[in-house]
């Protein structure tokens, strides 16, 4: 796999202060660990960043329209009394469908205001769905399981009883392994209580051999730019369920990737992809709001410093 310059992406001291939030879910004094690095990159950049969770942003529609002071009269965010020229999208808090599509309804707003989203919300949203991710990648061609999303434990008993495989069932919406279910005979008929949420989403187990594994490849403006193998205690090798990280040069795994980023028109992505035991590729998820620790601690790449001088790229 090619490893692409990270060469800083200085902004014009004519604008000495310029400010872009990130918005997260992590402690705001710091964002957490991943705002911390993103903060050090974009400081070396001489911008300064600013943790908001979107919880505290809101919408004034009292006042007319007026693009240049929209932030003041539209589009409240704290510590910003002007629209930003760009935000970075580091988290969205959890809650119900209304707050989530609130939260949504900021970035989308703030997008229509001529602001860069990073990743834009559109993105977000085919991501976060894992469902609308497969029928995608399905729909341009890029191998992935065989899936089956429905909301009748009636047509997810039948799916199951006609397949000849393991399957897993998945929640839409999640991350690090929460909620990823096997499915073995002891489930077979499906009862009622295997969903998540009223919706089975189901997937075929793909076996990557003896040593459970997969693979993560973080992808910058179609770009693959680190990838790592993760190794599970168990049929999960996610590194939030225990699983090993060791970087791996696979300019196979790097291509796939690519085309999924592509698939899915995101500025930036952590694929996930599995090898079978017979060596076929299969994209298992695309996060658009990917955690990188794991990686950036078994790569030479500063992830951080990469995101940073995409964004301020696109800014030029």
């Amino acid at each position: 796999m090619q490893v692409h310059s990270t060469k800083p992406c200085l902004i014009s001291h004519s604008e000495p202060n310029i400010r872009l939030p990130i918005f997260t879910d992590e402690p705001l004094k710091q964002g957490g660990w991943h705002g911390d690095q993103l903060a050090r990159s974009f400081a070396k950049r001489g911008v300064e960043a600013v943790f908001i969770s979107l919880q505290d942003c809101y919408l004034d529609l009292s006042q007319p329209f007026n693009t240049l002071d929209s932030a003041q009269n539209n589009i409240h965010l704290p510590s910003f009394e002007q629209l930003p020229k760009a935000a970075f999208v580091r988290g969205i808090a959890g809650g119900t469908l209304q707050q989530i599509t609130m939260r949504l309804n900021i970035l989308h707003a703030l997008t229509l205001s001529n602001v860069t989203i990073y990743n834009a919300p559109r993105a977000i949203e085919r991501t976060v769905d894992k469902a609308m991710t497969s029928f995608l990648l399905h729909k341009k061609g890029i191998s992935t399981p065989q899936t089956w999303a429905c909301e009748s434990r009636h047509i997810a008993q039948r799916l199951a009883l006609s397949h000849t495989k393991k399957l897993i069932i998945k929640p839409l919406f999640g991350s690090q392994g929460l909620g990823v279910r096997l499915l073995d005979s002891s489930h077979l008929p499906v009862p009622q209580a295997i969903f998540v949420d009223g919706v089975f989403y189901l997937q075929e187990y793909i076996d990557s051999g003896e040593k459970p594994h997969d693979y993560r490849v973080f992808v910058v403006n179609h770009k693959a730019i680190a990838t790592m193998r993760r190794t599970g205690n168990t049929w999960l090798s996610n590194v939030a369920q225990g699983g090993t990280c060791e970087s791996v040069d696979d300019n196979a795994l790097a291509k796939l990737a690519e085309s999924a980023s592509l698939a899915l028109n995101i500025d930036y992505c952590g694929v996930d992809i599995i090898r079978d035991i017979a060596g076929q590729l299969y994209v298992l998820e695309v996060n658009s709001i990917p955690a990188w620790r794991g990686l950036q601690g078994v790569t030479a790449v500063n992830i951080a410093d990469a995101l940073a001088d995409d964004l301020l790229s696109k800014l030029q």
